[in-house]
């Protein structure tokens, strides 16, 4: 299963907000993240990555932190 970081889906960052928000849905519906140490010119430190399907999830169908997410990811 393909896991990438908030930056890489959206092409920007997201900033500790939406980071929060995020992270809290992943944690509601059972969702296995991973993490990466990155450095570069603009940030130096850890970044969580989450299955692909999640974010599709997430970011179009409005799963957010008022929702399980349980049903949403069973189908």
């Amino acid at each position: 299963m393909e896991k990438i970081s908030l930056f890489d889906y959206l092409g920007r960052k997201a900033g500790p907000e939406l980071g929060l928000k995020v992270a809290t849905a992943a944690g509601k519906a059972g969702v296995i993240t991973e993490t990466r140490n990155i450095s570069n010119p603009a940030y130096k430190g850890t970044v969580k990555l989450y299955p692909k399907a999640f974010l599709d999830l997430y970011f179009r169908n409005g799963l957010n932190e008022g929702a399980t997410g349980k049903q949403l990811l069973k189908g």
